[in-house]
């Protein structure tokens, strides 16, 4: 492809919407694409209008399978009155290009696209598969990932690579793992000048909070527990709802929160100590506590100086560091299938800029992405 061509491949997707679902149709341009160039795909449906999509080119000889993964959904665009630029528009002023997804993440799901076309095109000697998996909800619950691998896509690659953004100057190959997840205490209600009339749900969700958070100090804030590239793990309460009004004992609570975990910790560990610290004040009191997770992912950890890190470090023309993420991605589920696995997260566009109003990428740093993409295989696959 040409530059005007890799650019309008670009704008095409972010002119159409993929807000937290609705995928279906940035999947079904993307596999028309790839059919255009004699790559056939596979869609592989997680709900009506929603579907992942998983492709591939061989080389002549066998060899390692190399992953190159992005997300197919973006975040809302919210107000469209507050930005200054059309979210959909994909309009380009001053070589930036403006729109919902630009940096989170379809620059990086376009590059890797059109990477994959290129090689294809050019009949590059590679030595093994290159293979995309493009999924679904991301954003929320990680849903397409989490099918891909349950359901064998993925059982023989060897390393991914995730095109999320991260800046120029340094791969991701490690974050933490994320639960999210909600405790809901039920009580009983009662007048409030009468509270031994019922059963308070505040007072039971508070003692589940206090006896958690010690419980939690106590395993993770150790030595032993500690992650050398990660730190600690972490547990943060974020939203609480409970009561109805100031004179009535609340006869429902609930909490949402977020724990973010390092592998020696591991989530099994954590959703039982929840499990159990409930179990323990339901065996006491008269009303009941409720977990449900929301999220369960756990941490992807890989060697800073794993084979892929090397091979992108090789095929950049800039200095290229590492560094871990506070955040989370697609990682979490891919990491499911093997212990040992390269990994890399390395995409145009800043995190800082994602999920904001005027979000925007750089068209020259997704350029230059595509054009690393396409040396890395060609490096990790030699």
């Amino acid at each position: 492809m040409n530059k005007d061509e890799r650019i309008k491949v670009l704008q095409d997707i972010i002119q159409i919407p993929s807000e937290n679902d609705h995928e279906g149709e940035v999947a079904q341009y993307i596999a028309e694409l790839l059919n255009d160039y004699g790559i056939d795909s596979q869609l592989v449906e997680y709900a009506p209008g929603r579907s992942s999509l998983v492709a591939e080119i061989k080389g002549q000889e066998d060899g390692k399978v190399l992953v190159y993964s992005g997300h197919l959904d973006v975040v809302s665009a919210g107000d469209h009155e507050e930005w200054s630029h059309d979210p959909f528009g994909a309009e380009i002023v001053d070589g930036k290009m403006y729109g919902r997804g630009t940096t989170d993440m379809k620059s990086g799901l376009a590059a890797i696209v059109i990477a994959l076309i290129e090689l294809k095109e050019a009949q590059a000697d590679l030595k093994g598969t290159l293979r995309l998996a493009l999924t679904v909800g991301e954003e929320i619950g990680m849903l397409g990932s989490e099918q891909l691998v349950d359901e064998g896509y993925l059982d023989d690659a060897d390393a991914f690579l995730i095109a999320e953004p991260s800046g120029n100057e340094a791969i991701i190959n490690a974050h933490k793992g994320s639960i999210q997840y909600e405790v809901i205490a039920h009580g009983e209600s009662a007048h409030s000048s009468m509270p031994e009339e019922g059963i308070d749900a505040i007072q039971l969700l508070v003692d589940y909070i206090n006896i958690m958070n010690e419980k939690f100090d106590q395993a993770f804030n150790t030595d032993e527990a500690y992650n050398d590239q990660l730190g600690r793990s972490l547990n943060v309460n974020t939203v609480i709802e409970a009561g109805t009004q100031i004179n009535s004992v609340a006869s429902k609570a609930k909490m949402k929160a977020n724990t973010r975990v390092v592998p020696e910790a591991g989530n099994d560990l954590v959703v039982k100590m929840m499990q159990d610290t409930m179990d323990e004040l339901n065996e006491k009191s008269d009303g009941r506590l409720e977990l449900n997770l929301l999220q369960n992912n756990p941490a992807a950890e890989s060697r800073p100086d794993n084979d892929l890190v090397k091979a992108i470090q090789a095929s950049a023309d800039w200095e290229v560091g590492t560094q871990t993420l506070a955040g989370a991605t697609d990682a979490s589920n891919f990491g499911r299938i093997s212990d040992d696995y390269d990994l890399a997260v390395f995409g145009p566009g800043e995190t800082a800029r994602a999920h904001k109003l005027d979000e925007y990428v750089e068209v020259a740093d997704y350029l230059k992405f595509i054009d690393l993409y396409i040396e890395t295989a060609k490096t990790y696959l030699a």
